[in-house]
């Protein structure tokens, strides 16, 4: 179709938190081609021990606003307001496409939208809102209420073919609305940036021979620090000179220090908190090791896919999709703490097992995690929603 001037996209996000969903979202704004887009990203206020993506995107040139009645927990009065001042931005705005991320975006966002007259609406599912370790009431709480929106959705953007299954099993959609497109990182900062394995080991106070395990998340109930901690015991008992490296903060951090505490691993964990720089951090780990309890697909993976850092994770929903067990990691079902430990013992053994997963890995990684296939695939879907309205 012929673009007479750009169309106008808001991206909508309830936080710009340290995290795969905003990573992906921001790096959309910025990269989306201006010559057929402007684009428009509205978030809410809330950071916290996360991290905030804030400043980083303002200062990479992202057209942000705070929306400060948009907040993650349930608030009828909020909410409202939220839905209110949303209505009134999209219909004064006059956008053609919006595009949401995380729940609560998603559900005010899109009916605001159907309301005000939005022709497309489009909406990322980053992994479901609603899990099996959640109360009942709240799990199908969410489930009504994503079943209520795709009704007026376009298309169901889907990070790994499991949300697909997910979707479809609970009735949110149809087959024809939904459409994969991977949370792709930037390639060229895991693949071309030189290794710092010594220096950061230096740097964090590890010895440069120790073997060392690590992982990069949140400190929440979701990414499951307890489990991680106790399979690190495990490999503490039979590695004396193993290393353990956390990257990353959250709200269970207090939690986690006194874990550390208590199974004598004060000397042998350390707590890096927040960084960005994944790449020379993970250059640092001999395994990678991920035990959360429900994800989509977090970037993490192929970054350390990428750099060549064997994984040992728990086969929670995305995550088996793109690990195959002994091909390109190793995983096993969630809280397994003695197999992902025994794992984890055996690649820090042996070499050949480490060469043969991160040779495959890498490629896959390559192949579907480009960030310039996401931006390109996100550019003709927004395009083909176009013109099919404007046809239809």
């Amino acid at each position: 179709m012929t673009i007479q001037k750009p169309l106008k996209v808001l991206h909508l996000i309830t936080r710009l938190i340290v995290g795969g969903a905003q990573e992906n979202t921001v790096f959309t704004a910025r990269l989306l081609n201006p010559n057929l887009f402007e684009v428009d990203v509205i978030c809410g206020p809330q950071t916290g021990s996360e991290g905030s993506l804030i400043e980083e995107a303002l200062q990479s040139g992202v057209r942000l606003t705070i929306l400060p009645e948009l907040v993650r927990e349930l608030n009828p009065y909020k909410d409202l307001l939220a839905f209110l001042k949303l209505f009134f931005v999209l219909r004064r705005n006059q956008y053609s496409v919006i595009h949401t991320h995380s729940s609560k975006a998603g559900i005010l966002g899109r009916l605001a939208a159907k309301l005000a007259g939005t022709p497309i609406i489009i909406h990322t599912i980053h992994g479901w809102s609603f899990h099996d370790y959640m109360p009942n009431w709240r799990k199908h709480l969410f489930i009504a209420l994503e079943r209520i929106a795709a009704r007026f959705t376009h298309r169901l953007i889907v990070v790994t073919q499991k949300d697909i299954q997910k979707g479809l099993q609970h009735g949110i959609g149809s087959p024809d609305q939904y459409q994969l497109i991977r949370s792709a990182i930037p390639l060229e900062e895991f693949i071309d940036t030189p290794p710092s394995r010594n220096s950061l080991r230096r740097e964090l106070g590890i010895p440069l021979e120790a073997p060392v395990i690590g992982t990069v998340g949140r400190l929440s109930p979701q990414k499951n620090p307890f489990d991680w901690l106790a399979i690190a015991a495990q490999i503490a008992a039979q590695e004396p000179n193993c290393f353990f490296l956390m990257v990353g903060d959250g709200p269970l951090r207090s939690q986690v220090e006194k874990r550390i505490d208590n199974l004598h691993l004060n000397n042998r964990v350390i707590l890096a908190g927040l960084r960005r720089d994944v790449p020379q951090l993970l250059d640092s780990m001999d395994v990678f090791l991920l035990t959360s309890l429900w994800e989509g697909l977090p970037r993490v993976i192929p970054q350390a896919m990428c750099r060549e850092v064997p994984i040992v994770a728990y086969a929670s929903d995305g995550v088996a999709e793109i690990i195959k067990h002994q091909e390109t990691g190793l995983i096993c079902p969630p809280g397994k703490v003695n197999l992902a430990a025994q794992y984890c013992l055996q690649l820090l053994k042996s070499q050949e097992l480490r060469a043969g997963i991160t040779h495959r890995a890498k490629i896959i990684a390559t192949e579907q995690f480009n960030l310039r296939i996401m931006i390109e695939q996100l550019e003709t879907l927004y395009l083909d929603c176009i013109g099919k309205t404007l046809n239809g």
